[in-house]
């Protein structure tokens, strides 16, 4: 008994899925650690199968040198595009760094070895809410829709032009600073002004010492503006994804 086996058809699909475990293991919502590696590993051939028709026309197989340059070809493809991805989602958690620094929260630091976050408590709620609103809202599925659809601007046999992540990758982190700016810039704008609140008053009354009583009064208006900013994040959150596709060279 003989199995007849397309070669070209599995490289194809081989190297489509090297590309989805690379971009899975970097890119948000999938490179959470709760997520076992076996489970992202089963995911990417999942993938790697439904995209094999548009991988494999045309596909030709290719000898042991090219194809090893392929495969590598594709790692630097998927890491390149997940770490665009996590570029754009880490302005929500750079929008919680800067209100724990402002509200005094970063004091109490700790590591998440889950999500591999280090920051406070604001910086790792908003961490946990923004990934579960991308599965809630279905915003993972757009950014897999994304993934799929870059094969078609770039096919399995093509390599990367550093050129372009570059570009991307300078334009990205200017924007996540300003994203992140934009997110938490209430809340920063009101401790801003309640310690200016508190100079001037230390300055009327010395006695008073107003700053031993900033602390609980900045944590009761850090945690009534954070209630509006919560409210906000699922419209925040579908425009990063709208951000990561634009960034990925797909649209929505």
């Amino acid at each position: 008994m003989q199995l007849a086996v397309n070669l070209g058809w599995l490289e194809a699909v081989m190297l489509a899925g090297v590309r989805m475990i690379a971009f899975l293991v970097i890119a948000p919502p999938f490179s959470y650690n709760g997520f076992p590696m076996r489970i992202k590993g089963m995911l990417a051939v999942a993938l790697a199968m439904v995209v094999a028709p548009r991988v494999t026309d045309d596909y030709e197989p290719m000898d042991t040198g090219p194809f090893l340059f392929a495969l590598v070809a594709q790692i630097l493809v998927g890491a390149v595009l997940g770490f665009l991805v996590y570029l754009v989602f880490a302005a929500i958690q750079s929008a919680g760094g800067l209100i724990d620094l402002f509200a005094g929260f970063s004091l109490a630091q700790a590591f998440d070895p889950g999500a591999f976050v280090n920051g406070a408590q604001f910086t790792r709620l908003m961490h946990l809410v923004a990934l579960a609103l991308l599965f809630t809202s279905g915003g993972y599925e757009l950014i897999l829709g994304g993934l799929v659809r870059t094969f078609d601007a770039l096919p399995v046999t093509g390599s990367i032009d550093m050129a372009d992540p570059a570009a991307a990758l300078v334009t990205g982190i200017t924007q996540m600073f300003l994203a992140s700016v934009q997110i938490a810039g209430p809340i920063l704008l009101v401790l801003f002004l309640a310690d200016v609140g508190l100079a001037l008053l230390t300055r009327v009354a010395p006695q008073m010492n107003a700053f031993q009583l900033g602390f609980p009064l900045k944590i009761l208006i850090t945690l009534l503006i954070g209630a509006v900013v919560f409210l906000a994040l699922p419209r925040i959150v579908g425009a990063l994804v709208e951000d990561a596709l634009r960034m990925m060279g797909v649209s929505g």
